[in-house]
């Protein structure tokens, strides 16, 4: 297990660059370094905390029209500002909700858990295996060369971001594409991962006080499947 001196140094050297700030001067990323998880596939807790997930999203959505949340229209707004495409490739959070009423999926215990806590809270949530990091996590306006790992009619395949697309990044390319639309397959959680990284989107109107609400209830529950877990958090905003 690292010790949380050795999760803290890997968050310090977490940036944001100045071209994402100039996109949204509003945008926040709030961190979570996580190690001593307990891993494993989906459980009987983890489908409880999606099916609390789905209904809340049904009783949330009601009769609107989802794109015009007031949590989901600032991130189609963001995904413009670079050239995205809202409605062909859709952020996180919105993703989530429209499936919300079909299902979310399950995919393991810890990807369950912070599906759910994104869509409880209404933010954009990734969770990424730390320990396939190489350096730290940036997020910065793609220059079109950084690798991306993916999978294309059914075989693994490297494509490339487009120019200026907001994408996280370490030294060996992206981790997530289009802000929070789509992860590398090299950083996705596994069912034997034991230290991760949260990272949860904000943009107003979700307040500080909601992005730390959010990661409070991310961190008790991944507490409740090990109370030895050690955490560090940072959060990064605009200058």
């Amino acid at each position: 297990m690292s010790d949380l001196g050795t999760l803290k140094k890997f968050l310090t050297g977490a940036e944001v660059d100045a071209g994402v700030f100039a996109l949204r001067p509003d945008y926040r990323a709030l961190l979570l370094a996580v190690d001593g998880l307990l891993p494993g596939p989906s459980d009987q807790a983890s489908e409880r905390l999606l099916q609390a997930a789905e209904a809340a999203a049904r009783d949330r959505i009601g009769d609107q029209r989802l794109e015009d949340l007031p949590h989901v229209a600032p991130w189609r707004e963001a995904y413009r500002a670079f050239g995205a495409k809202p409605q062909r490739t859709r952020n996180s959070l919105e993703a989530l909700l429209r499936r919300a009423g079909a299902g979310l999926p399950r995919v393991n215990r810890l990807t369950d858990l912070y599906n759910a806590v994104s869509v409880l809270h209404q933010l954009p949530v990734g969770g990424e295996d730390l320990s396939r990091y190489v350096g730290p996590p940036r997020l910065v306006r793609a220059t079109g060369d950084e690798p991306f790992d993916t999978i294309a009619d059914g075989a693994d395949v490297v494509e490339h971001p487009d120019p200026g697309e907001v994408i996280w990044c370490d030294q060996a390319g992206v981790t997530c594409r289009r802000w929070n639309w789509r992860q590398a397959r090299r950083t996705q959680l596994r069912n034997d991962t034991t230290t991760a990284l949260f990272i949860l989107d904000a943009l107003d109107p979700l307040t500080d006080e909601a992005l730390h609400t959010a990661a409070d209830d991310l961190v008790t529950h991944l507490s409740r499947l090990d109370p030895d877990v050690q955490v560090a958090r940072r959060l990064i905003a605009a200058p």
